[in-house]
């Protein structure tokens, strides 16, 4: 009798563990069922809601001329070649100013007189190396007679000869360094015929143009390594810009650009392309270019702050707007469409912002379907998915 109890109790347990194991199992492939869509789920795809439909807007990518869509500042400049600087060739003192701002000068015109110590020295040591050169070609002419007397020996003769020769070149030096000071030929020829010392020396112009920078006044020490005056011909000026490199290649030498000058009104100015620099700065990722324009009225003044518009571009990238990117963990994404209210996240390579447009360098199409603006609600919309 007790055996049939033990047995029977036996059965029961090992039925009811059996049922348990069934149940455990039963509950581990629900479980696993679940987690299952949960790992396969696509984080990137998202069904908007209609209040989040409402705003956005869906188009496609399209091709523009990048270089017609920017206007590049820039600012008015001198033409270089049209400019001299114009200082002192000696250490001395403005003792007078014979020009202003805004004078009008031609070459050869008096700007300053300066005095100096060295300009004294130096002729000083032209009127000595002058009068070394008198003596030693007569000493030398003597010799030559008495050489034909047979008074003296050849070797005298050659001794004078060499004694020229060294006050001659000692003589063009000291020519050479009163040009360099800025003597010409009138005072030169004063200094021969009087033999008396000039206490001033002229500073001239070297070119035509306008004074546009003077920084002397009657009394100051001047070196010459200091820019007293600038002298600038501004019937021509140039415009300088820096473009930016993804519409570089739009840029040609002799191009027409049109130019605009805020301060000037809405007028258009006709300028062309003299320069483009072979390189471009690290800093700005621009390529500086250069434009020639006339300025025959003298309006376009150094340092205006203008506009260049770059005319008859040849390139058509295709480009996103802006408002279509979003930008997480150093990536840009644009959503395309796959139905009216379903979207996919893709990954997309885009060039730098230009006039509010993104170039496209792969992972896009023409003919695809994106969100053109908007696209930081859906992506709001998508994360708060993905954290349910």
């Amino acid at each position: 009798m007790n055996f049939k109890i033990i047995f029977t109790g036996f059965t029961v347990a090992v039925t009811l563990l059996l049922i348990g194991c069934d149940k455990s199992e039963s509950t581990d492939s629900a479980d696993k069922a679940q987690q299952e869509p949960a790992e396969e789920r696509d984080f990137n795809s998202i069904t908007a809601r209609p209040e989040v439909l409402s705003r956005l807007q869906i188009g496609q990518p399209f091709l523009v001329d990048l270089a017609d869509k920017i206007q590049v500042p820039s600012r008015v400049q001198v033409d270089e070649e049209r400019t001299a600087q114009i200082g002192s060739y000696l250490t001395g003192r403005v003792i007078e100013l014979f020009v202003i701002l805004g004078d009008y000068v031609k070459p050869g015109q008096k700007l300053a007189r300066i005095t100096s110590p060295d300009l004294t020295n130096s002729q000083l040591a032209y009127l000595r190396a002058l009068s070394r050169v008198v003596v030693t070609t007569k000493a030398l002419e003597r010799a030559r007679h008495l050489l034909e007397a047979d008074a003296i020996p050849l070797a005298e003769v050659e001794r004078r000869q060499s004694e020229l020769e060294i006050a001659q070149a000692e003589l063009g030096a000291a020519t050479d360094q009163l040009r360099l000071f800025g003597m010409g030929e009138a005072e030169f020829k004063e200094l021969k015929r009087n033999g008396k010392i000039l206490p001033w020396l002229d500073i001239k112009s070297t070119r035509e143009g306008y004074v546009i920078s003077r920084e002397v006044i009657v009394g100051k020490v001047v070196q010459p390594s200091d820019a007293l005056f600038q002298i600038a011909d501004l019937s021509h000026v140039w415009v300088v810009g820096d473009v930016p490199e993804q519409i570089a290649r739009d840029v040609e030498l002799e191009q027409h650009v049109e130019i605009n000058v805020p301060a000037l009104g809405p007028h258009f100015l006709d300028g062309v392309i003299i320069f483009v620099s072979d390189t471009v700065n690290r800093l700005t990722r621009t390529v500086m270019t250069r434009v020639m324009v006339e300025n025959p009225e003298r309006k376009l003044k150094p340092d205006m702050l203008a506009n260049m518009h770059i005319k008859d571009p040849q390139h058509k990238v295709l480009v996103v707007p802006e408002s279509a990117v979003v930008r997480e963990l150093n990536q840009d994404y644009v959503f395309t469409a796959i139905s009216d209210n379903h979207f996919q996240r893709v990954p997309v390579e885009l060039d730098k912002e230009v006039a509010t447009l993104r170039p496209v360098l792969k992972g896009l199409t023409i003919d695809q379907r994106i969100v053109t603006a908007g696209a930081f609600h859906l992506d709001s919309e998508r994360k708060l998915a993905e954290l349910e």
